[in-house]
């Protein structure tokens, strides 16, 4: 659905096209008449970025609008408006390309350009830096900053999940058990530790591994399964074990976590029964450790902000 939607470099000519009669214009009013031109459907108007702060569409048409901001192509002769410039008139009387390699021609552009990868440079964010500096030279849909921002923010947790699943797998069973106690508490179940959550006792543990209250209050409790598999698939037997155990316990919720994954005929069984059984598997518990801070810390922290419109305002 995102390859349906115009890059924000191919979006230039249409941008400027909405200003060529010269009146000023409310960036509001240039993204109602570029989405109208485009004649986008609900569906990829409402597609957002991973980060689920905007979407693709207004993300895209406000870094074109900035882009030929910095070109001098379009000027904003007050805040949130915009009005075409005699480069933006010239650019599309000339009848070129207007896409990064036409800007780069403008000594402002360039500028705006080196000093960003400049700084880029100096935090180290290696992939990002090299994506960044790409899609300035070379002919390809480009992606804007904050794509790849998000992109390579995926691409770093896609890494450390992979690295989370193998530290537990050189630990012991009884670490992953508690591991799982600790990951339920960090999601808000139950309290603290000393009276929330616990790891049964490993040599009897009737096919529970752990067993977490559902509220501060103590008035259900959550039963926990953690298998530390590397390549076996989890089946329905071991869901059917499962809900067995639950019934020992007179228990209605459970949730069953592994390192591996589930077949289909274990998930479809779920779906199927009274009791209330959740699976996660390996990649789903690495990001929700990494989401929940489980085992993980913090390196670094990029703050991605925003001009406060209030502020700036006189009224």
């Amino acid at each position: 659905m995102v390859d349906t939607i115009p890059s924000y470099e191919a979006m230039f000519p249409v941008v400027l096209q909405m200003l060529s009669n010269g009146q000023q214009k409310p960036l509001k009013q240039i993204y109602d008449e570029v989405t109208a031109h485009y004649g986008f459907s609900k569906e990829q108007l409402a597609l957002q970025l991973p980060s689920g702060k905007q979407t693709y569409v207004r993300n895209r048409i406000g870094w074109a609008k900035t882009y030929l901001v910095k070109a001098g192509l379009i000027g904003q002769p007050k805040r949130a408006v915009c009005e075409i410039t005699q480069r933006g008139k010239d650019a599309l009387a000339s009848g070129a390309v207007i896409d990064n390699k036409y800007l780069a021609q403008f000594e402002d552009f360039n500028r705006f350009i080196s000093t960003n990868i400049e700084q880029t440079n100096d935090v180290d964010t290696g992939p990002l830096l090299n994506a960044a500096s790409e899609q300035h030279h070379n002919n390809s849909d480009s992606q804007t900053p904050t794509e790849l921002m998000s992109k390579a923010f995926t691409a770093l947790n896609a890494a450390l999940a992979d690295e989370i699943i193998e530290q537990i797998h050189s630990l012991s069973p009884r670490f992953f058990e508690q591991l799982v106690v600790d990951l339920m508490l960090a999601m808000g179940y139950g309290g603290s530790q000393k009276d929330a959550g616990k790891a049964t006792q490993y040599s009897s543990d009737g096919g529970i591994d752990g067993i977490i209250k559902e509220d501060k209050l103590g008035l259900d409790s959550i039963y926990l399964q953690a298998k530390r598999y590397r390549d076996n698939t989890i089946g329905r037997p071991d869901i059917q074990a499962f809900a067995g155990a639950l019934d020992m316990h007179r228990a209605r919720k459970g949730v069953f976590i592994t390192t591996s994954s589930f077949s289909k005929e274990a998930r479809d069984f779920v779906t199927r029964i009274e009791k209330r059984i959740v699976l996660i598997d390996g990649r789903e518990l690495a990001d929700l450790m990494i989401e929940h801070n489980v085992g993980v810390s913090i390196r670094e922290l990029y703050a991605v902000k925003a001009l406060d419109s209030d502020y700036f305002s006189e009224e």
